[in-house]
């Protein structure tokens, strides 16, 4: 980015009915660029674009992973025999015979300079870890674990705050082999045990408070709950704001302060395991039953994040990346996950517009981030606030917004190079939980396209499929994954037959993984996501999704937040709610909701027109933000709601009780 470029953002800008195209690698050539050349010369493969390099990485699935694995030299104490065997999908196995650890990818960074973890709260304390400090307190962490008698495959769970202490804690309990699981400690106890008793684990990890938007909540009683519940051995307290847990609350389970944990017995040498080790179990979000525990192994993890960060992202030594997340989203782990690649990884813990909208955007602006990781709701939230980052803040170092969660409306992207910088794009990612990954994504060798995403990850065969599981393009269908990939799950944690693996991702089409999301495959390659298929609007056999609207409605300045909702009645009928929370300042009287209804009449079609509209103070959401449109059609439906949610998973429980009060008048 030149000083031409910050001075006047318009000058420069794209034309809008073009690809917003540029090459926004480092200068000097991507890293794909340089894994590319390499491929060609070993395989004497035809790599020229992308169409042929994500050919050869699904087509010959077998040697593009090899080659992941030997071009990052990813370090093991025995070599893997065979890259892939086993199938049909989901059957397959991958590197077997390799012996490796995940965190000895990240110790082989130990010389790098500067930071490798920054840890900032939200009274802006600052914690830096060099390359050094994490190595040596993940080691002392491990050997406090071993000293206590963890062994490889047991299971070690924390209730932590996105602080340096989560990283270290998980990176040690790995190197022994232990099994890590994590959340935050917002969730309540019964909640957090929803997941973890699951696990049976041996010790919790854990904070005694956190801080959000000013007020300190303390936890001590949701801990010393949550610990008799999961009857571990030992507790290893994380004490905040001077709170300390009273031994007496936890029925003789042994306290270890924290400093006490990195006191102990430094591990000298990792725990060499197989590469279907499981290394973590990540849940799903809860709002349809039972969590399910998902497991992923050391070798899958590795490979699939040196691919989608070093060569998708670009990332690698010298680049600093800062992703907005807490411990009870997948996008945690990939914080940690950086780390392989030799990136440098900024946490913050805290609201993230605390105490203004621009809190997240100083850490950009400060820590020289070169990546930055978001959600549409966060944008939204600083245009809404007036913030332009690179003139109140300066974003010099910024080369790339990733965002994920939604879909980016246009109207963002038009935000983000005016506010931000015409050269910065914002590369939209589609993937999810059950992979740790992404299925969809961006490419130093893509153009962007506002509102799409630039196309299927290297080593995912991702297409569309209709309802007869034929492959469609320009037109809705099921986002499906026709090859395997080594981060797709080892398994389900309790599920010994596959019975609910195999029900969750195989039941419509055999062999073939169900993602779950409406998707239009593009015949220039790209892909747009409309949403879950089980919650895609359907008006008289023309399907969209419930992204098209939200992209017309909360662009309006007299709206903060929508949820739109497509029902299916019993007696054959449809109806389309929408449920609107008006922006600070603006009342949405009937004149207001005549005009959003003439914008969606205009904007998208008469079809987008909902069939009621209702204002409502707040909207209810899954811990990790996500709208809770599948549990909430249900309930609309006439559906228990015990049935469909955990309330403990969803942000404010209290505000469901509108729907089921909606749906009773509806029966009536």
């Amino acid at each position: 980015m030149t000083d031409s470029d910050l001075a006047d953002p318009a000058a420069s800008a794209p034309d809008p009915s073009e690809p917003f195209a540029m090459t926004w690698g480092r200068v000097g050539g991507s890293r794909l660029d340089a894994f590319a050349a390499w491929a060609r010369d070993r395989y004497g493969r035809e790599l020229g674009d992308y169409a042929e390099l994500h050919a050869w990485s699904t087509e010959h699935a077998e040697e593009f992973w090899g080659a992941v694995w030997d071009y990052f030299a990813v370090v093991t104490s025995a070599p893997h025999a065979q890259v892939l065997t086993g199938g049909p999908m989901p059957h397959h196995r991958w590197f077997e015979g390799a012996r490796l650890n995940f965190v000895d990818q990240i110790f082989r960074h130990r010389d790098l300079p500067g930071a490798a973890v920054v840890s900032i709260d939200e009274s802006g304390q600052r914690t830096e870890l060099s390359w050094n400090d994490l190595e040596d307190q993940a080691r002392c962490f491990a050997g406090t674990l071993r000293e206590l008698g963890v062994t490889a495959g047991d299971r070690v769970v924390g209730y932590v705050t996105n602080g340096p202490e989560a990283i270290v804690a998980f990176l040690g309990a790995a190197a022994i082999g232990a099994i890590w699981a994590g959340c935050a400690p917002d969730y309540g106890a019964a909640t957090a045990a929803s997941r973890m008793s699951q696990l049976e684990p041996t010790v919790l990890v854990t904070a005694t408070a956190y801080d959000w938007a000013g007020t300190t909540h303390d936890r001590r009683d949701a801990v010393a709950e949550l610990a008799r519940t999961l009857d571990v051995e030992v507790v290893v307290e994380i004490d905040r704001a001077g709170l300390r847990l009273d031994p007496a609350a936890l029925a003789g389970i042994r306290v270890l302060p924290y400093a006490d944990a990195l006191a102990g017995p430094v591990l000298t040498e990792t725990e060499q395991v197989a590469a279907d080790h499981p290394l973590w179990v990540l849940f799903s979000s809860g709002t349809t039953g039972v969590p399910k525990g998902i497991v992923h192994g050391h070798a899958g993890v590795v490979a699939v994040q040196l691919a989608m960060l070093a060569l998708s992202m670009d990332l690698g030594p010298g680049d600093t990346m800062f992703w907005y997340t807490t411990p009870n989203w997948m996008m945690w782990n990939i914080v940690v996950a950086v780390l392989v690649a030799g990136v440098r990884t900024v946490t913050y813990e805290g609201n993230p517009v605390y105490p203004d909208p621009s809190r997240l955007w100083r850490i950009v602006a400060d820590e020289g981030v070169t990546m930055f990781g978001t959600s549409p709701g966060h944008l939204q939230a600083t245009r809404a606030a007036g913030l332009v980052p690179q003139q109140d803040l300066g974003t010099r170092d910024l080369r790339e917004i990733a965002a994920t969660g939604a879909p980016v409306p246009a109207a963002l992207i038009d935000w983000v190079r005016a506010a931000v910088g015409p050269r910065v794009p914002v590369l939209s990612v589609c993937g999810g939980t059950d992979v740790v990954s992404a299925f969809l994504g961006c490419s130093p060798w893509l153009p962007v396209w506002d509102g799409e995403l630039s196309g299927p990850a290297l080593g995912v065969g991702a297409q569309a499929f209709d309802a007869a599981g034929r492959p469609v393009r320009d037109e809705v269908g099921e986002l499906v994954i026709t090859t395997p990939g080594p981060s797709m799950p080892l398994y389900f944690w309790n599920d010994p037959e596959q019975a609910r693996y195999l029900d969750t991702y195989f039941d419509s089409f055999p062999g073939v993984w169900r993602q779950g999301d409406w998707v239009t495959q593009t015949s220039r390659g790209s892909f747009v996501v409309h949403g879950r298929s089980d919650s895609t609007l359907n008006r008289n056999g023309v399907r969209f999704g419930s992204s098209d609207l939200y992209e017309i409605v909360e662009s309006d300045p007299a709206v903060a937040e929508a949820l739109v909702l497509g029902v299916e009645q019993p007696d054959g009928g449809y109806r389309m709610p929408m449920f609107l929370v008006p922006a600070p300042g603006h009342d949405l009287d009937d004149a207001e909701l005549d005009r959003l209804r003439t914008r969606l009449r205009t904007e998208g079609s008469p079809r987008h027109v909902p069939d009621e509209m209702h204002v409502v103070r707040a909207l209810p959401h899954t811990r990790t933000g996500k709208k809770l449109e599948v549990p909430l059609k249900r309930i609309l439906q006439g559906a228990d709601p015990s049935a469909v949610l955990d309330p403990g998973a969803v942000d404010d429980p209290s505000l469901v009780g509108d729907y089921v009060a909606l749906a009773e008048r509806w029966r009536s």
